[in-house]
């Protein structure tokens, strides 16, 4: 699932690192008691020439050499949330913003009025508490934090710093731009490496690598932390999965590779990053050097030659997509239960022109671990798709694997066949039958 929350910046996530500090009750947690009051202009030229030391600080921790001088400014909301804006649009094109935005609506993750550009400008305004931009090769520091919050978030965006001196990390993240999944788990590396530098920071002789996973620990204080950040905790269950995701589970991810090799193994992942989400999710998949299985759905398929249906795209959206479709649209309990199973998938995303409201049609096919963790995803989604299409009424031919159902002369096709689950949803009535035969087929 793509993760526009990023906009292709290395950026500190206010929420992440107040959790993170919280975790250790750091100086950080205390902006948790309210709104946090703006640094003192007198702090700001003590803030910045204290970045020298603090990059020198983080060049040992992580062993990446310092390589160039690098501009460093204190900014306010204001400034944040117009550079924001910028970023966005120099990272992705008009076309690509409404293509996300309409994966999600097609998905049911969303209204049909929600506008994803408004909602990510002002999600981050309040989120970035700073900012490294690899296109300018400068560093933005929030002007609203407390200082000793500023101080961390140098850590933190000084050590994105260093990846890009040492691995190009713009072209680092769009290295997978074609793949949505492989494209979140790069994230993962570049925000996990720096949360982790920024932990091992905090911690100073205390080794990181040599503390059990923090992953339950962060997992149990998530709803607890929250609560100083609405647009954070208002959001849907998705985007804060999402928003979290790189920065939480990129550290433990983290932790994994400092016990097996330090701070060394880790700069290796920038040469060999995990291809997936679930290598993140789970770091002895990726550790183990097992390799995930691969299909492409067959072209032409049975929507492509129809008139009305322009193609959008053609994508993965992954373990953590499907953790994410399942933990909001059936519970997080369901999606812990499933999601993992996942192994593979593909999709393909049709909007219908000229439809008002928007109106989209979704070819997919998933692989699972087992039949049975198919046949649970084939029955949740089942569910899934009686809450998108009110008015479901199945066709004769369904059965224990297999649903044909039509609503407003638009037709869903959802069936399994051993450990695979494929399904078409609001194709037009007259191709259900060559697209059950299409889908049988793969």
């Amino acid at each position: 699932m793509p993760n526009l929350l990023k906009i292709g910046i290395a950026a500190t996530f206010l929420a992440a690192t107040t959790l993170l500090a919280a975790a250790f009750s750091g100086p950080a947690a205390q902006i948790l008691n309210g709104a946090p009051p703006p640094a003192l202009a007198s702090d700001s030229p003590s803030l910045l020439s204290s970045a020298d030391e603090i990059l020198a600080e983080m060049s040992r921790i992580t062993g990446l050499p310092i390589k160039a001088p690098l501009e460093k400014r204190i900014v306010t909301r204001l400034e944040i949330e117009k550079y924001l804006r910028e970023s966005l649009h120099a990272e992705y094109t008009d076309d690509e913003i409404h293509t996300h935005e309409a994966l999600l609506k097609a998905l049911g993750l969303v209204s049909p009025e929600f506008d994803l550009e408004k909602f990510i400008i002002h999600f981050y305004t309040e989120q970035a508490a700073g900012v490294y931009d690899p296109r300018r090769k400068v560093m933005l520091i929030a002007d609203w934090l407390e200082p000793q919050m500023q101080k961390l978030v140098l850590a933190h965006e000084l050590t994105h710093a260093l990846q890009d001196q040492n691995f190009e990390i713009r072209q680092f993240l769009r290295g997978a731009r074609a793949n949505h999944d492989a494209t979140t788990a790069r994230q993962a590396i570049a925000e996990g490496f720096a949360t982790a530098a920024m932990m091992q920071h905090m911690l100073g002789g205390i080794d990181l690598g040599n503390l059990p996973s923090l992953e339950p620990l962060l997992a149990g204080m998530v709803g607890k932390q929250m609560e100083a950040f609405p647009a954070f905790s208002n959001a849907p269950f998705f985007f804060r999965l999402q928003a979290l995701f790189p920065y939480t589970r990129g550290m433990t991810f983290m932790q994994e590779g400092l016990a097996r090799g330090g701070w060394k193994k880790l700069g290796e992942l920038f040469e060999h990053p995990p291809a997936s989400t679930k290598e993140v999710l789970e770091p002895q998949f990726y550790y183990s050097g097992k390799t995930l299985p691969r299909f492409s759905l067959p072209r032409p398929e049975p929507l492509a030659r129809v008139a009305a249906l322009r193609l959008l795209e053609e994508n993965v959206l992954g373990q953590l997509g499907y953790y994410a479709l399942l933990g909001q649209l059936i519970s997080e309990d369901e999606a812990k239960e499933v999601a993992p199973g996942w192994l593979a998938d593909r999709y393909i995303l049709y909007k219908y022109e000229g439809a008002a409201p928007a109106r989209y049609a979704l070819v997919a096919r998933t692989r699972w671990s087992s039949p049975e963790t198919a046949l649970a995803f084939f029955r949740d989604y089942h569910t899934i798709l009686g809450g998108k299409y009110p008015g479901l009424t199945p066709d004769p031919r369904s059965t224990t694997d297999l649903f044909v159902g039509t609503a407003t002369s638009r037709t869903v096709i959802l069936l399994r066949r051993g450990d695979e689950v494929r399904w078409a949803e609001g194709i037009p009535a007259a191709k259900a039958d060559a697209m059950l035969e299409w889908l049988r087929g793969l």
